[in-house]
């Protein structure tokens, strides 16, 4: 039994780690691309990465904690951690590069999220936790090739192009660009909230549907 936890909670960190690793891609390329469209559009690589590998997004398992049992909301915890940790060592690594020049862009954007309001930067990251919910759940259930494919892609694309906060990219984007501070701490912890109260909206909302 002991051995069977040690052996989930290994299989989740490990997961969640490459996850970060994922989006820092992502986040990358979109940092690099002079058009910011191909750059939305790109940045989605991260997410389909994580879809084909199994690999654990917090955006993408947070709104399923109202289906299953309370034991699932330290799961998900511990996706955060190893996102966390995947993106600030993709972070570290991209600074030690040739290509560290994109902390100059990551940091100007960083700037504007700090100077944000808790309550922007709330209903920010809540819109865009509905559309990664609609990603990951969508990319599990659409059986037509194409509409997977649509399905990771076209939502990243939105709250990318629209301005909406992500938190496990906003983790990348700090990290890259060395403006952690408390003031950016709680932003992350801010949009954490968003994102998870955005991806918890549709099942919440299907269990109102009637048939």
């Amino acid at each position: 039994m002991e051995n069977s936890i040690k052996q989930k909670i290994i299989n989740i960190a490990l997961r969640s780690f490459m996850t970060g690793i994922a989006i820092g891609i992502g986040a990358t390329v979109f940092l690099s691309c002079e058009n910011k469209m191909a750059g939305a559009f790109l940045f989605g690589t991260g997410l389909f990465i994580i879809l084909n590998f199994g690999f654990y997004l917090y955006t993408g398992k947070v709104g399923y904690i109202v289906e299953r049992k309370p034991s699932y909301i330290a799961e998900v915890a511990l996706i955060w951690l190893g996102n966390f940790a995947g993106t600030f060592m993709f972070a570290r690594l991209v600074l030690c590069t040739r290509i560290s020049g994109i902390a100059e862009k990551a940091a100007a954007m960083c700037s504007v999220k700090a100077a944000d309001t808790p309550a922007s930067l709330l209903v920010l990251s809540f819109f865009c936790g509905i559309l990664m919910f609609i990603a990951a759940d969508g990319f599990s259930k659409i059986e037509n090739p194409v509409g997977k494919i649509m399905a990771v892609f076209l939502p990243v694309m939105a709250f990318i192009l629209s301005g909406f906060e992500h938190s496990i990219a906003d983790m990348f984007y700090f990290s890259v660009s060395g403006t952690w501070t408390a003031r950016t701490f709680l932003c992350l912890i801010i949009m954490t909230l968003g994102n998870a109260l955005g991806g918890m909206l549709v099942p919440l909302a299907k269990k109102g549907f009637s048939e």
